[in-house]
């Protein structure tokens, strides 16, 4: 009788577990993005920003966030495109072209077209070479286990104090500081301070579905830092400061929305902008993780209970 229970308990926890995990749904592509990941096209060689990119960590779908590829896959094969000699078991799957010449590889979880995958170049000791667009994928710098990530972009002020924060909440992965929301690409720290690129400094956060929300970063996000001053957070003063919510789907648009609205109901005069996401660009070395790396705390974020 005991041993009964005690699986009728465990039943119960995992079905509250499955349903309280948040269903992803799918980013917004750009129109550079959507003709590659949509319509099977390719991106230019030696123009994607991955191309040269060396950095541990891991390498997930533009499109739905499953982990697709590990950085200690990658290597240089001179093609002008991201090479990759293995990737996560399961996902990827691999279709034959129209034309029998070549085999598309896409991202299993959604089909996100990814690229080409050759064998015969010997250019590793798998002798197998996954050629992928930048385009399709984004860059996670943690060693993520199988499956969908969800991404958030919020802008409130300077990056070290929203970053310190977000770190800290459980069920994230990884925080990176960086640029978002103007016309310059792959600006430096010093061309956005200028004010003249039209970027914001935002965090990319990626989070793990199965253990927090969007809806619960959201909210933290909208109590570490003020969101109802104008063009700045704190003694920061600069369009680059700004408070706003840079969203990936029609879905984290309506909640932003709604929890812009509550803050207004309860009589706040909020200034934060709600924005479809547009490309990230890192920022230095040096701005990640900055606050840990010097053991100082934020100077103008803190954390006030608005919900």
């Amino acid at each position: 009788m005991k041993e009964l229970l005690i699986i009728l308990l465990l039943a119960v926890f995992m079905s509250m577990n499955s349903f309280s995990q948040e269903k992803l749904s799918y980013n917004r592509l750009s129109e550079q993005e959507a003709r590659v990941i949509e319509k099977k096209g390719t991106e230019a060689p030696f123009t994607g920003k991955y191309n040269d990119h060396s950095a541990r960590g891991s390498y997930i779908c533009k499109k739905c966030g499953a982990v697709l590829y590990k950085s200690s896959s990658k290597f240089n094969s001179g093609c002008g495109w991201p090479s990759f000699d293995d990737e996560i078991e399961g996902a990827v799957n691999r279709f034959p072209d129209p034309d029998g010449r070549r085999t598309e590889i896409v991202c299993a979880a959604c089909g996100a077209h990814l690229g080409h995958v050759f064998t015969g170049e010997h250019f590793t000791a798998k002798n197998i070479r996954h050629c992928v667009n930048s385009v399709s994928l984004d860059f996670v710098p943690s060693e993520l286990e199988p499956g969908r990530y969800g991404t958030a972009v919020f802008a409130g002020g300077c990056f070290w104090g929203v970053e310190y924060f977000l770190q800290k909440a459980p069920g994230v992965v990884s925080v990176t500081s960086g640029f978002m929301g103007g016309h310059v690409r792959n600006p430096s720290y010093h061309e956005v301070c200028t004010g003249k690129t039209g970027h914001a400094e935002v965090v990319k956060v990626i989070y793990n579905p199965k253990l927090t929300s969007y809806e619960t970063l959201l909210k933290l996000f909208l109590e570490i830092h003020d969101p109802t001053q104008v063009g700045g957070q704190g003694p920061d003063v600069g369009d680059q400061y700004r408070s706003e919510i840079f969203y990936m789907n029609d879905e984290q648009k309506q909640l932003a929305v709604k929890y812009i609205g509550i803050l207004k109901s309860k009589g706040l005069r909020v200034a934060t902008a709600i924005t479809e996401a547009s490309e990230f660009w890192d920022a230095e070395d040096y701005h990640q993780d900055y606050y840990f790396k010097n053991g100082k705390t934020p100077y103008c974020h803190g954390y006030t209970k608005r919900f």
